[in-house]
């Protein structure tokens, strides 16, 4: 399943379509940036309420190609900026992160941490 795929079906509003084509290989969620560079996999969407650059780094280190921000959190300038350029997919939802992982579980994807 693609990044698209994945904003498509849970009803994402797409904030950044930047590498929206790449596959997706499961999921983590969580607003510590150290968890989530402990935890997460290479090719995970990553559900967060956290939308600074910062957490564009941490996913560019990860290698995870789509950032999730649950409960319709605002999106800062420089961060969407910093997703389009390291062509990381970034879609928004009024969810909240723990529906929005209920959601990508009933697609198939897995969680570790």
């Amino acid at each position: 399943m693609t990044v698209r795929e994945v904003l498509e079906k849970i009803g994402a509003e797409v904030l950044c379509d930047a590498g929206a084509d790449r596959p997706v290989k499961g999921a983590v969620v969580g607003d510590l940036l150290s968890f989530v560079m402990g935890n997460a996999s290479e090719g995970a969407v990553w559900v967060t309420v956290v939308a600074h650059a910062n957490v564009a780094a941490v996913a560019v280190l990860k290698d995870m190609p789509c950032i999730l921000i649950a409960a319709d959190r605002e999106a800062a300038p420089d961060f969407i900026e910093r997703c389009r350029r390291e062509e990381i997919a970034v879609g928004r939802s009024p969810r909240s992160p723990f529906d929005l992982c209920g959601a990508l579980w009933e697609l198939g994807l897995r969680g570790e941490g």
